[in-house]
């Protein structure tokens, strides 16, 4: 072949693969915008844009009139009359690295012919859903999706649903004495309406209890709300907007910076994110969004990156813009919390309790600035759900330090051959069968102790610092001793001997008798960490202290029944029900008696006595700080008093004491409409006193 044919050949396959890119990226539009069932991540999506972009910029003859990248993403969807935008909704060019972020600044300096630091106004990028309202004369008029960036779709009567989105801007003070000044006499405000978390999550719950599919994330939960055609649905969705730019203005000055104008907003009404501010040149802009990410966690709703915005608006004018992105902005993103990969194979973890958890063996893929080869899929009852086969590419998602998960597949890319995941019939590590009970995800190898497994695990929780605190007994050597058969339960350890110990690898002798130091001093413990160390199924710390105050003594737990363990604080059936069957097994019986043998002594007395019965078959909850007193001196009081306290609120609590940072627990107590006190309301309640509906939500 000549060179010349060569280069025409190579011409054809360039063409090819731009052409498919564009073919592809159109269909996810299509399915984001329109169908509001998007099918990969946002960070595969930018991962196909940018190769489509370098094709494009090697050779521009590859642009066509359709390619996404002469055009904000988007489609007008079927069911709403479209809107034209008085001025057109940009999208924003994006930065993945602090050199890109580097480099746009270096672009607008250039630009405006500048050495010094520019002053940028950084904000949140939130991750919801783009809109346009329009008010005339100070009255909401039309609002709109961001559609193709031209025209969009009229949403008007969904987002007056919207409460904290006014129907009438304010008038804002003039500050001088001259009164009132109006609002412009036409503006289009630009925004984004989301869906805090603590909505998303009440709004998944529902769909769970009615048999419906839950929404992926909150944005496609906001989109979805939005796009309603009933608007009465879309008002039954807990929505929230921020708002942080302009389209048409006309009848006043608009401001003359960034900050200024989400100033002006607020003040008509309108909210704006309290996170912005101005920051100065590349090195602030960068230390915002490290700022930001640290805090991203504790946000109440979704954002994905910073928007940098040059903040003199003559200065934005003047940088202008290209035909789908302003030249004085950029969203710098965070790392991507979601990934595609292929799910390779499914091994099976035996934890502590000898419950099998599926882990997802994975291709690895960056996800959340982190490399991901392993995931968990939960349960067969989830794997089933969301139909994971081996060969698979799968949605991984990864927050912060949360375990990576796989939440879902693409069921396009599903190959031939793509095996179903098996539950397997005996244990992967001791070969025990694996026993899976009616009515329950979980599935548990049935060998106790002897699953090497679960010995392992249980041998870790019994040294915890929670538990029996022994210092030094650490993963590598439990390993050991389990490999070597010196340890075949917790009772074993108070056995070991030092030589023994320095017989295990990288052990010498100062090592091995800190061990023994560890193990004589965790022999003195108390009756609550005792109960917590033994690892009885369902039963935390909390509970175990619970049992201990009730009961006194190791004796009287040995001896209850079902219905006095029932009456045991955070105890209900299930909790009951494994406490019986632990203390009737002999085996544990015996162990706990070796344990005693070994020397560990835990302080027994009788059951508490109650001062009175004042507040006997209340349930109560605490939540946030309380003043005067911490919520475990609050809780013994209580329970002194014969109230039941709980660590979940319900339709059968009584009150729910909410002191300072109180959380979910009270949302929910408003939710149920439940009682909820304040500290006077409590001090009343240690009174003896039964308090009045003080706040029925």
């Amino acid at each position: 072949m000549s060179r010349a044919a060569g280069r025409k050949s190579a011409a054809r396959e360039t063409a090819v693969r731009a052409a498919s890119l564009r073919a592809e990226l159109a269909q996810h539009d299509f399915r984001y915008y329109v169908l509001d069932d998007p099918q990969v991540p946002d960070a595969e999506y930018d991962r196909l844009m940018a190769k489509l972009r370098a094709l494009e910029a090697a050779d521009p003859t590859l642009i066509a009139p359709d390619s996404p990248t002469q055009r904000v993403a988007g489609a007008v969807g079927a069911g709403f009359a479209s809107v034209a935008h008085g001025v057109a909704m940009l999208s924003l060019d994006n930065a993945f690295t602090d050199e890109d972020v580097a480099a746009f600044d270096r672009r607008v300096r250039e630009r405006l012919e500048t050495e010094s630091d520019v002053d940028y106004c950084a904000e949140p990028k939130l991750d919801g859903l783009a809109v346009s309202v329009r008010f005339e004369a100070g009255l909401l008029t039309l609002a709109a999706t961001r559609g193709d960036g031209t025209t969009g779709e009229d949403i008007s009567a969904n987002l007056r649903t919207i409460r904290s989105i006014p129907l009438r801007l304010a008038r804002q003070a003039s500050g001088k004495g001259r009164g009132q000044s109006p609002p412009p006499a036409v503006l289009e405000v630009r925004g984004e309406v989301y869906l805090p978390f603590a909505g998303f999550q009440k709004l998944n719950a529902a769909a769970a209890a009615n048999g419906e599919r839950l929404f992926v994330n909150p944005r496609n939960a906001a989109a979805g709300s939005l796009r309603q055609l009933d608007a009465r649905i879309t008002a039954r969705r807990p929505l929230e907007a921020f708002f942080y730019g302009v389209g048409a203005w006309s009848g006043t000055p608009e401001p003359d910076s960034q900050v200024a104008l989400l100033a002006q907003l607020q003040a008509w009404g309108l909210r704006t994110n309290p996170e912005a501010r101005v920051v100065k040149g590349a090195a602030e802009c960068l230390a915002f969004y490290r700022e930001l990410s640290a805090k991203r966690a504790a946000l109440p709703y979704q954002i994905d990156g910073v928007v940098y915005k040059v903040n003199q608006r003559s200065a934005q004018l003047a940088l202008g813009q290209v035909s789908r992105a302003p030249r004085w902005a950029i969203a710098h993103k965070f790392p991507a919390d979601e990934a595609l990969t292929v799910m390779r194979e499914v091994d099976f973890q035996v934890g502590r309790t000898g419950v099998l958890t599926p882990v997802a063996r994975l291709e690895p893929v960056l996800v959340g600035g982190a490399s991901v080869s392993n995931a968990t899929l939960h349960n067969m009852d989830e794997i089933e759900r969301k139909d994971v086969r081996c060969g698979d590419t799968v949605i991984v998602r990864r927050a912060g330090d949360v375990i990576p998960e796989v939440v879902g597949v693409v069921l396009e890319r599903r190959p031939r051959g793509a095996r179903p995941v098996r539950l397997p019939a005996q244990c992967p590590v001791c070969g025990a069968p694996v026993q899976r009970l009616a009515g329950e995800a979980a599935a548990r190898c049935t060998a106790g102790f002897n699953c090497a497994a679960q010995l392992r695990e249980s041998l870790l929780h019994f040294a915890a610092r929670r538990a029996l605190d022994i210092e030094g007994l650490g993963d590598k050597l439990v390993d050991q001793l389990v490999e070597r058969a010196l340890v075949k339960s917790p009772a074993d350890l108070y056995a070991l001997s030092l030589e023994q110990l320095m017989s295990l690898p990288r052990m010498g002798e100062k090592s091995a008798a800190n061990v023994l130091a560890a193990l004589q001093a965790s022999k003195d413990t108390t009756l609550a960490r005792l109960l917590f160390a033994l690892g009885i199924h369902d039963v935390g710390e909390t509970t175990a202290a619970a049992l201990a105050a009730h009961f006194g003594s190791l004796g009287a737990l040995l001896e209850a029944d079902s219905a006095q363990f029932l009456v045991v604080p955070d105890v209900g059936p299930v909790i009951a029900a494994s406490l019986q069957a632990f203390f009737a097994s002999e085996a544990n019986r015996a162990q706990l008696e070796r344990l005693r043998q070994a020397g560990l002594h835990w302080p027994e007395g009788p059951a508490r006595e109650r001062t009175s019965g004042a507040l006997d078959g209340l349930s109560i909850v605490l939540t946030g700080t309380l003043t005067g007193m911490s919520r475990g001196q609050a809780t013994s009081a209580l329970q002194a008093l014969g109230a039941r306290v709980s660590s979940a609120v319900s339709k059968k609590t009584d009150y729910v004491v909410a002191g300072a940072d109180a959380g979910s627990k009270l949302a929910r107590a408003e939710e149920l409409g439940v009682t909820v006190l304040d500290t006077d309301g409590l001090a009343q309640l240690l009174r003896g006193g039964r308090p009045a509906t003080q706040s029925k939500s």
